[in-house]
């Protein structure tokens, strides 16, 4: 897997959330729906006229594990103070952050990175969760091209 560790100060993103069940995979299947009906609405095109260097990002947070839902938030780093009155604003803490690349068509990709992360990366490092907002950086481009890169950005804590 290729990845880097990175320290980053918080920062606050703009866009809107949507609750999410993990029961029996459902947040594989919803997410890309969300996404497809954000493209169709015109609601990505906005957002990307707001994107700092980050691109769109796909945020899981609001964790309820006993629930097993989370909010994914499709937005982008606030870099102006105009922005639709009806976007949501969070703010996504300081953190060490290890940035796992993606490179492939998505969705089927980065849902493979997300699974290599959870099942081969944690249990090989000396790192854990720090259970903190967790995301996906989506570049420009064909996110059905072979060549297409996008990242994954966990917050993480020494064991």
């Amino acid at each position: 897997m290729n990845y880097k560790i990175i320290q980053e100060e918080a920062f606050v993103i703009i866009g809107k959330g949507f609750r999410v069940s993990m029961e029996n995979g459902e947040n594989n299947k919803k997410i890309p729906l969300l996404w497809k009906e954000s493209n169709q609405n015109g609601f990505s095109e906005a957002l990307a006229k707001q994107a700092g260097d980050l691109g769109l990002l796909g945020v899981c947070l609001d964790f309820n594990h006993q629930e097993n839902e989370f909010t994914y938030f499709i937005g982008a780093e606030k870099t102006t103070e105009h922005f639709l009155p009806d976007w949501e604003l969070r703010k996504i803490p300081a953190a060490t952050w290890a940035v796992f690349e993606s490179i492939g068509p998505m969705p089927d990709t980065i849902q493979q990175v997300w699974k290599n992360i959870y099942s081969e990366w944690f249990p090989s490092t000396g790192y854990e969760h720090a259970n903190g907002p967790e995301f996906e950086s989506y570049s420009e481009g064909d996110p059905n091209s072979e060549d297409y890169r996008a990242e994954v950005w966990i917050p993480i804590i020494k064991k």
